[in-house]
């Protein structure tokens, strides 16, 4: 084989590692320096004012400083909208290879799926594949909960 045919091989897979390898492990790195300098934050405000004042109650302050938790409606509506989005995702990407499909068989007088079309049609199933299991997701949990989330809205609209 020809050095430069492979090295062009290589060439092409570098957006493919990118992608799979480094993105993912980039996002987790930053995720996870994020929460680190929260902690650190809140911690920093923990200490310093229990210098202020040593009587104060050190667990009513971790209460008012830290992150409101989501609701188990939040979560839910969370699913749905990335059910919706990721439906409609698949939808457009089966649409997109579906249009390829008549325009590679108009000009060259045959059906011939070309790679482009079957990475969108396979990426376009795969999507609709998971917005569907959110969105069932959403529908079964909304039915299993709906005791639970009424008794949560209770529980906010006392404390409010």
């Amino acid at each position: 084989m020809d050095s430069n045919l492979v090295w062009l091989n290589f060439v092409d897979t570098i957006p493919v590692i990118a992608c799979g390898c480094v993105l993912p492990i980039v996002f987790i790195w930053l995720e996870t320096r994020r929460k680190i300098n929260e902690s650190r934050d809140r911690m920093q405000i923990v200490t310093t004012a229990i210098e202020k004042h040593p009587d104060m109650d050190v667990e009513e302050l971790m209460k008012k400083i830290s992150s409101k938790k989501k609701s188990l409606k939040e979560k839910l509506l969370a699913k749905l909208l990335w059910g919706c989005i990721t439906t409609i995702l698949g939808i457009g990407l089966i649409g997109f290879g579906i249009f390829l499909i008549n325009t590679i068989s108009k000009d060259t007088q045959k059906i011939h799926m070309a790679d482009d079309v079957q990475t969108a049609i396979a990426f376009g199933v795969i999507l609709l594949a998971i917005g569907a299991a959110f969105i069932i997701n959403y529908g079964v949990g909304r039915k299993m909960l709906a005791k639970e989330i009424e008794a949560e809205e209770k529980q906010m609209t006392k404390q409010a």
